[in-house]
């Protein structure tokens, strides 16, 4: 694997070093001692499936609190999304940034994104599915989530919002008391 970081403090978009021949291609999606060496701190807990049926359909902004607060790392199988992560931790120099890439079917690029970051999917073509590996089971107490419009984060989706939950829609403007960003200090 190819680790790239982005411009966010601690996250990667993670390219598949791929083996091919007449036959086609293996690579690895996931080896816990080549994120080790390059410093990526994992622990898978759960692999999580999403599909979504149309394009400009959009789930996020979503995270959790410490000490559920959760490692994700995230591959379009089918399709195409457009992957944004936002940095929650207040301690961090990227604090309240937010970085988005297109992962595919085609490209295989992956997202890496550590404790304290939202995240959010946006469908670029009908039929897009995900898989995220994560490293904490979901946590409905702590669960929070950031509205993928709000002016705060300005994030510069690549088509209108078509389909949305309405928890989804409806996140406050951010707050950072509402928003429990102090259980996150600490995760940089």
């Amino acid at each position: 694997m190819k680790f790239h970081p982005t411009p966010l403090s601690g996250a990667f978009t993670i390219e598949l070093d791929k083996r091919g021949d007449d036959r086609g291609f293996f690579a690895r999606l996931f080896c816990d001692q080549e994120f080790g060496a390059a410093g990526i701190p994992t622990a898978i807990a759960q692999i999580n499936n999403a599909l979504s049926s149309r394009a400009g359909t959009l789930r996020g902004m979503h995270y959790q609190l410490a000490p559920s607060a959760e490692i994700k790392v995230v591959r379009c199988i089918r399709g195409a999304v457009y992957d944004v992560i936002v940095d929650l931790r207040p301690d961090s120099p990227t604090f309240t940034q937010w970085f988005g890439a297109e992962l595919s079917a085609e490209n295989r690029l992956m997202m890496y994104a550590p404790r304290g970051f939202a995240h959010g999917i946006m469908t670029l073509t009908d039929d897009s599915e995900t898989l995220y590996l994560v490293s904490t089971p979901y946590d409905p107490e702590r669960e929070r989530g950031l509205r993928y419009n709000d002016p705060r984060f300005g994030i510069a989706w690549p088509r209108p919002v078509t389909e949305i939950s309405e928890k989804d829609r409806t996140w406050p403007d951010f707050d950072p008391d509402f928003h429990g960003i102090e259980s996150l200090r600490g995760l940089v």
